[in-house]
């Protein structure tokens, strides 16, 4: 569902989080270690989430990248999914044809419709203190 690229912001956008939570700042090299994802990669999906105010940028030799405290428990991850994939997931065919809607259905319209609609709530009521929360409670995790 979403775009190689949205999947790693979601996770970088997480152990950031976690470290914030922290008071900790963490390098680029850092994060692409950490979820898995070329470190050039890892920089331009950075920047996208920097452009968009998901996350902030500290530049010099105590730099690196972090969320405020106070932005981590009300940043949901609809923010992440818009700052790198736009809002084309809440309204893309769910067979990936050009023209799909009420009037021009595909075969499965009405059922991807209503998948779209929970992930919309799942993305929007969903914060990334949730995510962060449950990596340190060893409940869910990043990596394997």
């Amino acid at each position: 569902m979403f775009s190689k690229a949205c999947e790693y912001g979601i996770k970088a956008a997480i152990f950031i989080a976690v470290n914030s939570s922290e008071n900790n700042r963490v390098s680029p090299k850092e994060i692409s270690e950490e979820i898995d994802s070329p470190q050039a990669f890892t920089a331009k999906i950075l920047q996208a989430l920097v452009r968009n105010h998901v996350i902030k940028s500290v530049r010099g030799a105590y730099g690196g990248f972090e969320i405020e405290k106070d932005k981590i428990a009300t940043t949901k991850l609809s923010e992440i999914v818009y700052a790198i994939d736009g809002d084309g997931i809440y309204k893309g065919c769910g067979l990936g044809l050009h023209t799909c809607n009420e009037n021009h259905p595909c075969p499965v319209h009405d059922k991807f419709k209503v998948v779209r609609e929970e992930l919309r709530e799942m993305l929007e009521n969903t914060s990334l203190e949730q995510l962060a929360l449950d990596i340190k409670a060893g409940v869910s995790f990043l990596k394997i």
